[in-house]
């Protein structure tokens, strides 16, 4: 006979899972009856990710002689950048980075719009201050703790119903987005999510120590866990032996790293149909202010492979599913001496989705000569970054939806026109 675990035993094998999230105050919860909203995913690239890198001016002679090579997107040394059409400036020759090959054909096949000069109106060269700032979905640092929740909290809050899953994360905890959401879970690993260990004996055993109706939040978060390692575990596909089976997915993600993992999970759980609605991506390294040039490619060439991927792995969802892909703050206009970049201001923003007005960058370009830089060192902040994102869910959610995500907010720029 199994021996029975300790408690303790048991949270500690649903944490190795990943599918239990960090808050206690975890949920497992749907969409409202004949809700008719996109998937969106919101991939947040932490670390602060060179714009001026990925999608550089490549002929600005500003541009040109403020980095080396190796630190920005060229028009036509031995590895020369993707030209993009209809870019901001039509004299500055516009280029992705050139690892970016699949996003490069996204662009080209409309599918994917470019912004730039986009970030927070309010300085901030910190880290964890610009990314609680945007997490919390507000423009002043000290917004940060008189807002309680999370901009995708405020956001799925009245959408929440028991019954399916419907905002996930798939990091092994949940980003600061969805701080206040009880029904926001952790799933980086479907199949460990599905497989609890000791598989039909551990859900018995979890079932009998939190029963259904006790409304203590530990034992409702417990039991709302297993409701959801449950439906998993009915959606997936299973091995002779009983084990969950591989996924057999319909594009690679081999070459993808941290990005793919992340969204071939999310891609999973679209496919599975278990409701999902709302999903969190997290890719880490963007901090690059030694040696960038090698970290930077690799990473850029991840991600581009992941979200191309990500993208033909949804198949039928492309219709009703929007990528955000974000970052905290740009880097430096120039280089430092460690051939890296430090903390800057503007950065760049990218929308995909089947009914963005893709092939083309939005926004304002302002320029990088002496006189066009704040405080003559970074690129400009042209586009609040909030204006990106309220556009998004007012067209594909709701502008009520918009309102309650980014309370008190009303850009002063007209619509930026990025949704068909």
């Amino acid at each position: 006979m199994m021996p029975t675990p300790h408690r303790r035993d048991i949270l500690r094998a649903l944490a190795a899972t990943g599918a239990l999230a960090a808050s206690p105050k975890l949920a497992f919860a749907g969409p409202a009856q004949g809700a008719a909203r996109d998937l969106m995913v919101v991939v947040f690239q932490r670390g602060a990710c060179d714009g001026l890198n990925f999608v550089g001016p490549a002929a600005d002679p500003f541009y040109v002689e403020a980095r080396p090579a190796e630190l920005r997107v060229t028009e036509g040394d031995e590895r020369p950048g993707i030209p993009l059409a209809n870019g901001l400036d039509d004299k500055a020759g516009f280029h992705l980075h050139p690892e970016a090959a699949g996003l490069g054909d996204l662009y080209r096949g409309g599918q994917l719009a470019i912004l730039h000069a986009v970030g927070l109106t309010t300085p901030s060269r910190s880290h964890f201050v610009a990314q609680d700032m945007m997490d919390k979905g507000v423009a002043r640092e000290a917004d940060i703790g008189r807002v309680p929740d999370g901009w995708l909290a405020r956001l799925a809050a009245p959408h929440m119903t028991d019954g399916a899953l419907f905002a996930a994360g798939s990091s092994p905890s949940l980003p600061l987005s969805y701080a206040g959401l009880p029904g926001a879970v952790a799933v980086p690993d479907v199949n460990a999510a599905a497989g609890l260990p000791g598989g039909p004996v551990m859900r018995q055993i979890l079932g009998n120590i939190y029963p259904a109706g006790d409304g203590g939040t530990v034992p409702s978060a417990m039991r709302r866990m297993l409701d959801a390692s449950l439906l998993l575990d009915a959606r997936i596909d299973h091995l002779p032996d009983g084990k969950p089976a591989p996924y057999e997915r319909a594009a690679r993600y081999e070459s993808a790293g941290e990005a793919g993992r992340a969204l071939m999970a999310v891609a999973r759980l679209a496919r599975l149909d278990v409701g999902l609605e709302l999903a969190a991506v997290d890719v880490g390294g963007w901090d690059t202010h030694e040696g960038q040039p090698g970290r930077f490619g690799t990473l850029t060439g991840q991600l581009s492979r992941a979200l191309t991927a990500f993208w033909d792995d949804l198949g039928s969802r492309q219709a009703t599913t929007t990528v955000i892909v974000m970052t905290e703050f740009g880097r430096r206009f120039r280089a430092n001496r460690s051939n890296g970049t430090d903390h800057g201001r503007g950065g760049a923003m990218m929308v995909l989705g089947s009914t963005v007005r893709g092939g083309r960058m939005y926004g304002r370009w302002p320029g990088l000569g002496p006189d066009q830089l704040e405080d003559g060192v970074d690129l400009k902040v042209t586009t609040d970054y909030r204006a990106v994102l309220a556009e998004v869910l007012a067209r594909r959610w709701s502008p009520a939806d918009a309102a309650r995500a980014f309370p008190g907010f009303a850009s002063s720029d007209p619509s930026l026109g990025l949704i068909a």
